[in-house]
């Protein structure tokens, strides 16, 4: 296996939205540094192909895929359910996958999708693994969000965009909502060795918000995404939290270019975090077990 160094040797990873853009580019790059990593597809063959193309690219064989709908919480609790039955541990989760609906979508839940996949389905899958998280310390959790969160806005009573949906105002709402998380996680796991940062990978130029566009518009964004940076830049920050020993206990930040910066004001805001925790658990029907 040709690998600059061995830090991730024999770690094991769990990366979400996997099979594509900074996920994929991410998971390889951890394999190149020897980590075992479990690629999170929503579709088994994408998943399988980036599967083949990682361990043919990084000469890594232990690269394994698992499938999950991360819009539907009953597939996350079988995702967790499954991973625990394959393993005894897990030294970093990277809550990586993403969408940009251009239109209002409701999940087979009846949650609005920006949220339940960005902030919800981080929020879950995170709970349910915190267990083997705790047992693999020092473990890593490494969340990815966006610079659209500064757009410094959240509504504890909208959540689901019910009044009126923007598309930007809802992906930036769900990004600030992680970075809300967090760093409220990151207090809750004070003293466990498990650590929780987030971070702006950059503008990528990635399918994220192309497939739900109508043909013209997305024929006329087509430019746009010609200014985005590679998956593999944008991959570079969450490389560098799950792997670098610079960043070894070092927890509750938002990094971006692998530097930690100022998150937005309202991130800051220890009740709203804690609030925002209260109605996530709620929301996912974790209120009574979340840490």
């Amino acid at each position: 296996m040709s690998t600059s160094n061995h830090m991730m040797q024999d770690k094991i990873c769990l990366i979400t939205g996997a099979n594509s853009g900074i996920g994929k580019a991410t998971a390889l790059g951890l394999a190149k540094q020897g980590a075992k990593v479990v690629l999170v597809s929503r579709n088994r063959a994408r998943g399988e192909q980036a599967q083949s193309e990682i361990k043919e690219e990084s000469g890594n064989p232990n690269i394994d895929v698992m499938v999950a709908d991360l819009s539907s919480q009953q597939s996350i609790h079988q995702l967790a359910n499954d991973f625990k039955q394959r393993y005894s541990q897990l030294h970093v989760l990277i809550n990586n996958a993403g969408v940009f609906p251009v239109r209002k979508h409701l999940t087979v839940d009846g949650l609005d999708m920006a949220f339940a996949v960005n902030q919800l389905a981080p929020f879950l899958l995170t709970n349910l693994l915190l267990d083997v998280l705790k047992a693999s310390a020092p473990a890593r959790i490494v969340n990815v969000s966006s610079n659209s969160h500064e757009a410094n806005y959240l509504q504890l009573d909208d959540l689901q965009s019910e009044k009126q949906y923007r598309p930007m105002r809802a992906y930036g709402q769900s990004k600030l909502a992680l970075v809300l998380f967090t760093y409220e996680l990151a207090r809750r796991l004070e003293g466990t060795g498990v650590t929780a940062n987030c971070l702006h990978p950059g503008f990528v130029a990635t399918n994220i918000a192309q497939r739900d566009m109508p043909g013209i518009v997305r024929l006329l964004a087509k430019p746009i995404f010609l200014f985005g940076i590679s998956p593999e830049e944008g991959a570079k920050t969450p490389i560098y939290l799950a792997s670098s020993p610079e960043v070894e206990g070092v927890t509750g930040k938002y990094f971006v270019k692998s530097v930690p910066k100022i998150s937005a004001p309202l991130t800051h805001d220890v009740t709203l975090q804690n609030k925002l925790w209260q109605v996530c658990a709620v929301m996912t029907g974790l209120a009574t077990k979340v840490a």
